[in-house]
């Protein structure tokens, strides 16, 4: 475990990110924005979100794809995490250290259009839109994302390489 070098975070969790794949090999993103600080601009995001208690990262990745986008996701297409990080941010006035995995997960359809409806009350003001981003987009794009280096790990990642990503103060 990473810890930020001054030490200080007000919540500490475990999460995971999934790189949802279509079926043109595009990936799903959120345009995301703190409402609570307007200020910190907007960024890219991949979906996923904290693990509960007892759940593994595959259990979560479907969770949270099902929760975040209404796609219902078989546990056997989610890969293995092979991309681990710690990364420290700030969000909603909080300052957050976070322990994460990264995952793969396909679907058949081509772009297909998320729904909202499982989504909670802080996701719903968070998430101001989507795109299905190809991968050299992502790879090219001088857009902020979340995880901050998605674009020159993208390609490690799809490739099947095990990344042990160093400590990241996204902000």
């Amino acid at each position: 475990m990473t810890v930020p070098a001054d030490g200080g975070h007000d919540v500490e969790r475990t999460s995971v990110r999934v790189i949802l794949l279509d079926a043109a090999g595009s990936v799903l993103l959120f345009r995301t924005v703190d409402p609570v600080m307007p200020e910190s601009g907007t960024w890219w995001e991949l979906p996923g979100g904290g693990v509960e208690k007892g759940e593994s990262p595959v259990e979560t990745a479907v969770r949270e794809l099902t929760e975040e986008t209404g796609f219902v996701i078989d546990p056997a297409t989610v890969s293995a995490p092979t991309w681990r990080r710690d990364a420290t941010y700030l969000r909603r006035r909080l300052r957050y250290l976070q322990h994460e995995v990264v995952v793969r997960a396909e679907l058949a359809a081509v772009a297909p259009e998320p729904s909202s409806a499982g989504r909670t009350p802080t996701e719903l003001l968070e998430y101001v839109g989507h795109r299905w981003w190809s991968v050299a987009d992502v790879r090219a794009s001088g857009e902020r994302f979340f995880p901050g280096r998605l674009p020159t790990l993208i390609d490690a990642f799809l490739a099947g390489d095990e990344i042990d990503e160093p400590f990241d103060r996204w902000s």
